[in-house]
């Protein structure tokens, strides 16, 4: 495999949906060889729920499952089937880690838990990513994205203050999730590198959506202050103005849209200074109302009506370059559009490599945020089909004969 901070890595993939899977990505974009074991008696979530699904090779067709599975290979494994679970067995006595983020107890059930695979590899690393963890009165309940972002106290936060709580939608704690299921793994790398001995993370998602809600969590604790929804307006006590501001009609809509904004976050004396002088009302500056801090926060809603006045005059981009050439940080509202066709930063930085898939063909997937200067990201391999990778994983790196690898996928043990 190409090289990267991470070569040299054998880690197996256990993960569907995206939780896992997102953790899994990371680690394969840079450099490990991340084997992802699935089956089509269970398919991954991934590859049955998002996309055409159309055609011969259906399953392989979803752009959701791959965009988050690039750079991995695929190993067919009916986990189901007892014969199934040796191989897969075999595969962890020649790897250093193993993910998975199925609900509490399921592995336990395969007898696949930490303690079984320990007795097969002594320093074997294992994350797990249940939405609630592995102990505790909630241990066994089951969670999809919008559930822990609801029980982590996201979702009543979400909307405006007069509003019921409008809910993030997409499955993001997913992501956060995802996040931290790469950083544990590699902190228990680590670990194993300095003193050789595995260790099992047991990792909640619902604990790692609660870390998004720190100013809340505060403002209870020093406070007494129960969560509240804020909309446009940041309740940042420290920044004024400090919001979401609507824009001019974008032209390529023909002019008729008014979902245009920006957003303008003001933090020092310096750049309310720039932010009046941009606006051409350098007079703000000797208002009564707006003179100080204390003094914008007590006027927000004259304030916000005044610089929506000039916002609404100009296109998000235009008011983003204007005030961003002043010193002020502003920032458009860009919806998935601008991010693919005329956000030139991403572009410069090639953010969305594109890919070669056998099925789908070229298309463009997430990049990696973080550029490495020695060591960087690789981009070099699509999704693979399911099972795509049989005759490498069971034949080279198990040393099964291929009429065996034949004869278990015959018998959908392989499969």
């Amino acid at each position: 495999m190409p090289g990267g901070p991470l070569a040299g890595l054998r880690l197996i993939d256990l993960g569907w949906a995206m939780a896992g899977p997102q953790a899994m990505r990371i680690l394969a974009d840079l450099g490990a060889e991340v084997i992802k074991v699935e089956s089509r008696a269970r398919p991954d979530q991934a590859r049955t729920t998002f996309g055409p699904h159309v055609g011969e090779r259906a399953i392989d067709n979803s752009g959701y499952f791959n965009n988050f599975n690039r750079n991995k290979l695929s190993a067919a494994i009916n986990m189901s089937r007892p014969e199934g679970r040796e191989v897969f067995k075999k595969l962890v006595a020649v790897s250093d880690g193993v993910l998975e983020n199925y609900s509490a107890g399921v592995m336990k059930k395969w007898g696949l838990h930490y303690e079984g695979l320990r007795a097969i590899k002594p320093d074997i690393v294992y994350v797990s990513m249940a939405g609630f963890g592995h102990y505790g009165p909630y241990a066994g309940y089951q969670t999809y994205g919008p559930t822990v972002q609801a029980v982590s106290g996201l979702t009543f936060q979400s909307g405006f203050p007069d509003l019921p709580p409008a809910g993030w939608g997409f499955s993001y704690m997913d992501h956060t999730g995802g996040y931290f299921g790469a950083m544990a793994m590699l902190q228990a790398l680590l670990y194993r590198r300095r003193t050789g001995k595995g260790q099992h993370v047991d990792l909640s998602q619902v604990e790692a959506a609660i870390t998004l809600t720190g100013p809340a969590i505060l403002d209870f604790v020093v406070n007494g202050r129960g969560s509240s929804r804020i909309g446009n307006r940041s309740g940042h006590s420290a920044m004024a103005p400090h919001g979401v501001y609507r824009c001019a009609p974008d032209p390529s809509d023909g002019g008729v849209g008014d979902d245009e904004w920006v957003a303008v976050a003001v933090a020092s004396e310096e750049q309310w200074q720039a932010l009046t002088c941009a606006l051409g009302h350098p007079e703000w500056q000797s208002d009564p109302r707006f003179q100080s801090l204390t003094a914008r926060l007590a006027h927000q809603d004259e304030l916000d009506g005044l610089i929506e006045q000039w916002t609404r005059q100009r296109s998000n981009l235009e008011a983003q370059r204007v005030l961003q050439a002043a010193g002020v940080p502003a920032g458009r509202v860009q919806r998935s559009r601008e991010l693919f066709e005329d956000e030139p930063q991403l572009a410069h930085r090639e953010f969305y490599p594109v890919l070669d898939h056998p099925v789908v063909g070229r298309h463009r997937v997430d990049g990696m945020p973080a550029a490495f200067s020695r060591t960087p990201a690789r981009f070099d391999r699509a999704a693979p089909l399911l099972g795509q990778d049989n005759d490498y994983v069971f034949g080279e790196l198990l040393g099964l004969p291929l009429a065996e690898v034949r004869r278990l996928e015959e018998e959908q043990v392989l499969w």
